[in-house]
């Protein structure tokens, strides 16, 4: 692959696999029986999600971009195609077509980096039915992960106010890949630095790494340790205190090294990674400024979490830089993002799209039909207000009063009348399987999630009972959905 690997200067490359067998096999199965019976015409597909993930009040789109990626080249061997020869449950002439796939469909998206909420599509797929069917592992295996991943780090950036979060989780995470995918979204999410240098050589992320405990317990003293570490590198010194005993032993020896790395004006800092943080890091910073050492950083580490960090900032713990592993390329407490893939519409056999839902008892589990646009509503300021799912052949006005209808409650409604703008989220990526969207770089993905997360209400970005943002339907998306669903059928108008 060359020496240059990093994303973005290299669009066309992806580091994760492109092979049509990454998928289910029921996946493969229905393409087969759609080609079998006539009903691979074109289809619209909708990801979105259901939950909040960790009790939030909002997510954050990731992974796009790696989905593009993949979407472009995906294609199957014909080792591929050998194997499911192999399975005995493949028709030969649909074996064979599968050495001729290619994506050849349309994908509107949100921009990489937006806060997004429940039920409102995420990416809208316009494919012919059996390859629209067969990207559906795809799409949730990257989209869910890497959405989860930033979401995680945007609270934590959140809670840390703005802090420098290093992402500490390669040998946590879930598998090497899994690795280099969650430093991905949680750079997105606010991470400043990853010490997963594969990453950052891949994906152009700065790297960051201290020491460990075995590099002071390998020399004679810690005090040596120190020194030799310092000069070995003077100018990226930051010490790991509580390896024997933080505050009679570590501290102090810290102290001499780092009184003479600043005395040449360079950059020093300390590490715990134990005990009671908010206490050692009031006394370490006491002990620091009382020996001159005011630009003396303080990072600290072990099992931290947003709630965490949150509790650490309420109580004034005087720390620079957050080390968090586990807890963030993970997902902690929470195991996936909760995405789905839902069929929207179809093409009838005379041409005609006919809408389509998913029904259920759980009117909360019901998907919403047709082809479909949203729209964010912003006040003066740039704070979003409410989201709305159209129809795309609905005209929205973009000035005056626009009623909002709740998608679960069909009885409530409200009138958004205050409002300085509008904007679509679903917007082209791809074209006949073709990128035609403006490609940002990681760096400019993260700037926009940043901001976004940034412009929301702080009610939403509470760490317990956050108030839950508005995502609603138009009247005319309202009667379709309603009308199909006292139908129990599909609409054919």
């Amino acid at each position: 692959m060359g020496d240059n690997m990093q994303e973005t200067q290299q669009p066309g490359w992806t580091r994760l696999p492109t092979s049509g067998l990454v998928t289910d096999l029921y996946e493969l199965t229905m393409m087969q029986g759609y080609r079998v019976f006539d009903r691979d015409r074109p289809a619209v597909f909708d990801m979105f999600f259901r939950s909040q993930p960790f009790g939030g009040g909002y997510s954050l789109f990731a992974g796009l971009w790696d989905l593009v990626d993949v979407l472009g080249q995906l294609h199957f061997s014909d080792a591929d195609i050998a194997y499911l020869a192999e399975l005995g449950m493949f028709r030969s002439d649909f074996l064979d077509s599968l050495g001729e796939f290619e994506f050849t469909g349309n994908l509107y998206a949100m921009p990489e980096g937006t806060t997004v909420f429940p039920g409102e599509p995420l990416i809208r797929i316009e494919a012919p039915l059996a390859q629209a069917q067969l990207i559906e592992t795809l799409i949730l295996n990257i989209v869910n992960f890497q959405s989860l991943i930033a979401t995680k780090a945007a609270r934590l950036y959140e809670a840390s106010e703005g802090g420098t979060i290093l992402e500490f989780g390669l040998r946590r995470a879930q598998g090497s890949d899994g690795g280099v995918s969650a430093t991905r979204a949680a750079h997105i999410g606010g991470a400043a630095a990853t010490s997963n240098t594969y990453a950052g050589r891949l994906l152009g992320i700065p790297v960051r790494g201290t020491m460990a405990h075995s590099w002071v317990m390998s020399f004679r003293s810690e005090r040596e340790a120190f020194e030799r570490y310092a000069e070995l590198y003077p100018d990226a010194c930051t010490l790991l205190i509580d390896t024997y005993n933080t505050l009679e032993s570590g501290l102090p020896n810290a102290i001499e090294v780092g009184k003479r790395l600043m005395a040449q004006g360079r950059p020093f800092g300390v590490r715990l990674d134990s005990g009671d943080l908010q206490y050692l890091s009031q006394e370490v910073r006491r002990r620091l400024d009382e020996a001159g050492l005011y630009g003396a950083r303080i990072a600290v580490s072990n099992e931290l979490d947003e709630r965490i960090v949150h509790e650490l900032k309420r109580d004034g713990a005087p720390v620079d830089a957050w080390g968090v592993g586990t807890h963030l390329v993970t997902g902690g407490n929470q195991a996936s993002f909760p995405g789905v893939y839902k069929l929207a519409a179809r093409t009838s056999a005379a041409g005609r799209w006919v809408p389509v839902m998913k029904q259920t008892d759980n009117l909360a589990k019901a998907s919403n039909p047709g082809i479909k646009q949203v729209y964010r509503y912003y006040s003066d300021n740039g704070e979003p207000l409410g989201d709305l799912m159209t129809l795309t052949e609905e005209h929205i006005p973009e000035r005056g009063p626009i009623v909002f209808y709740h998608p679960t409650a069909p009885t409530q409604r409200y009138r958004m009348t205050d409002y300085a703008r509008r904007e679509p989220l679903l917007r082209p990526v791809m074209e006949k399987g073709r990128v035609v969207a403006t490609r940002p770089t990681l760096e400019e993905i993260r700037s926009h999630a940043l901001s976004a997360v940034a412009s929301l209400h702080g009610t939403y970005k509470r760490m317990i009972n956050p108030h839950i943002y508005k995502v609603s339907l138009s009247g005319k998306l309202r009667r379709l959905k309603l009308s199909m669903m006292s139908d129990g059928s599909e609409h054919l108008t």
